[in-house]
């Protein structure tokens, strides 16, 4: 059994934490937060009480050696690998970040962490969402001459574009303005790939029903990833080790 650590413990986060609980193939260890609400504070996940810990003021390394883990996922902020990243360098914890809207300097720093440890992080963390960019470029590929937009809905709150459209137009080579953006009542996430051709069109459509989602491709993505070599994986890349492996067995 696989031994997680959760970061970020918002609406996503809760939802994970139910997913990786119920998951016989993971043991929930512990969830981070920056400031826990108080001593000896737990959170229910699935069936379980599962303990709190706070990120800020330090205390991370000691934390992972009185309650070790093989991996952490991270559903925070994007600032918060600064906090945890040099305690999994040296221990070699691996880590699943569904963070969408890393800056360059806190990309490259995750990107760092691969050198010693296995890394995977990708803005959207569904495998439903990664199969659709896997198809949309193989579309794209065999007709480049089409016309793409990309249409991205989600919670009215959710203030930024989406960092999964984003990751769409920049795997298709699309400028950012062929994003078109729709916040509506409480949409979890939806996104469209549409395929202008002469005489038709095309639609890739991923809807994210419920945020226990994002668990199920955490799960997927944790169980890829500690197959692999220390290093920096994309979603694309795990699952596009699966694709391959499939077509062998075929």
């Amino acid at each position: 059994m696989v031994n997680v650590g959760l970061v970020g413990y918002g609406k996503a986060g809760m939802a994970v934490a139910d997913v990786l609980a119920a998951d016989p193939r993971y043991n929930l260890r512990w969830v981070a937060r920056r400031h826990p609400h108080a001593e000896g504070e737990t959170v229910t996940a699935g069936a379980q009480a599962v303990p709190v810990v706070g990120l800020a003021g330090g205390g991370v390394e000691a934390w992972l050696d009185a309650h070790p883990v093989d991996a952490l996922v991270d559903f925070s902020q994007p600032d918060a690998v600064f906090l945890y990243g040099e305690a999994l360098r040296q221990r070699g914890v691996a880590l699943v970040s569904a963070i969408s809207a890393y800056s360059n300097k806190e990309l490259d720093y995750v990107r760092s962490l691969g050198e010693h440890t296995r890394v995977m992080a990708s803005p959207n963390i569904t495998l439903g969402i990664n199969f659709l960019i896997l198809a949309a470029k193989l579309l794209r590929s065999i007709a480049p001459f089409a016309d793409v937009e990309i249409l991205e809905q989600h919670f009215r709150e959710k203030p930024e574009v989406s960092g999964t459209a984003r990751k769409i137009a920049q795997t298709l080579a699309l400028d950012e303005e062929r994003i078109t953006s729709l916040r509506l009542g409480g949409i979890v996430g939806h996104h469209e790939v549409i395929f202008g051709f002469p005489y038709q069109t095309v639609r890739l459509i991923h809807s994210a029903i419920k945020r226990e989602a994002f668990g199920t491709g955490a799960a997927f993505a944790l169980a890829e990833l500690l197959n692999q070599p220390p290093g920096f994986y994309t979603f694309d890349d795990l699952l596009m080790t699966r694709v391959r492996q499939g077509l062998q067995a075929a």
